[in-house]
């Protein structure tokens, strides 16, 4: 089984947190996006992962280093890591063919910018199966069409009339990619384009219009890491998850000075807390030091200082500095002050 994870975007939408980090490698409740999805993925398909193909965008923003930390994911589930670059913003079935190399076989595809739990086994007898979670809000969403033997018929954006509630989230099982890639080929010698983008769902449908059998895999959640409000959303739902499964999130060499942590919260290496209270669902990054504040339901990356701050729903990323007692601030573009 292969895994392919586009992920050159540059998530303009979580900005300033992705100027100089990419979306995926954003840490959730202390591990990055992908890494946490592509573990997920390989404990619901429960059997071995041979290949793990990343498509990431320009190698000035997506550098040696997170090459480096891919190939460590890839090695930690005993899989190849394979490396492609997406030369242009040319959508999600241009994304999947710049990994073509890689296309062969059982494969998973799966857009790194969402984190789910799920468990369910992968119908054997379909030819693809859309991952999906039923969603109150139909409409704001692309969905599946089903027919009476629960196969998927269409797919359907944001329907103005009810076809069904089962939303797509953005990751693919295909019996053999194979079948994908050659009709992928076909969309882009047809030049089929919206919107100036190749998608995926054209050469799902040019399957479908073959008669293949696509079903769909219901997940438990579905966690959005698109922008701010909903990344410490996600934090807080992983840290709950985290704590239930009885991980240890709080790391043996936090200082603790006159301080309380209430849990779920995931605290890293050699943080320092001085006169506060941090939690619920906070997740503090290594060597950290926070001083007379309290903070709750947000993040806070690495190596950052924070002093008489009260928080909540906040993102702090990398080397920051914030005290609350001073109205002169510089935090970089795209800041948000609420």
């Amino acid at each position: 089984m292969n895994i392919i994870v586009p992920m050159a975007g540059r998530g303009s939408r979580l900005r300033p947190h992705t100027l100089t980090v990419p979306k995926p490698l954003i840490p959730v409740a202390g591990e990055p996006i992908v890494h946490r999805l592509v573990k997920d993925i390989a404990k619901v398909l429960n059997q071995p992962i041979d290949e793990v193909a990343f498509i990431l965008g320009d190698p000035a923003f997506f550098g040696q280093d997170i090459v480096e930390s891919l190939e460590r994911l890839a090695e930690s589930l005993g899989a190849k890591a394979s490396i492609y670059r997406q030369d242009q913003p040319l959508g999600t079935g241009h994304a999947i063919m710049s990994a073509k190399e890689s296309l062969s076989g059982p494969a998973v595809v799966a857009y790194a910018d969402t984190l789910i739990k799920a468990d369910f086994k992968l119908d054997e007898k379909a030819d693809a199966v859309i991952w999906t979670k039923k969603v109150a809000n139909p409409e704001a969403y692309g969905v599946v069409n089903l027919n009476e033997n629960e196969e998927i018929i269409e797919l359907v954006e944001k329907p103005q009339e009810f076809v069904s509630d089962q939303a797509v989230i953005g990751i693919y099982y295909f019996k053999d990619i194979e079948v994908l890639k050659g009709k992928l080929q076909e969309v882009l010698e047809e030049n089929l384009m919206h919107g100036g983008e190749y998608q995926i769902n054209d050469g799902i449908k040019k399957m479908m219009a073959e008669g293949k059998i696509f079903k769909t895999g219901t997940v438990d959640e579905w966690m959005d890491c698109g922008n701010k409000n909903v990344t410490v959303e996600t934090n807080g739902k992983m840290l709950n998850f985290l704590k239930s499964d009885g991980e240890k999130t709080v790391s043996d060499s936090v200082k603790l000075e006159n301080s309380e942590i209430i849990e779920p919260c995931y605290i890293g290496e050699n943080v320092v807390l001085k006169n506060s209270t941090i939690g619920p669902n906070v997740s503090i990054g290594d060597d950290c030091v926070v001083e007379n504040s309290e903070i709750k339901n947000s993040l806070i990356q690495t190596n950052s200082s924070i002093k008489n701050a009260t928080l909540d729903n906040s993102m702090i990323g990398n080397h920051a500095k914030y005290d609350g007692n001073y109205t002169q601030i510089s935090i970089g573009d795209y800041s948000v002050l609420e």
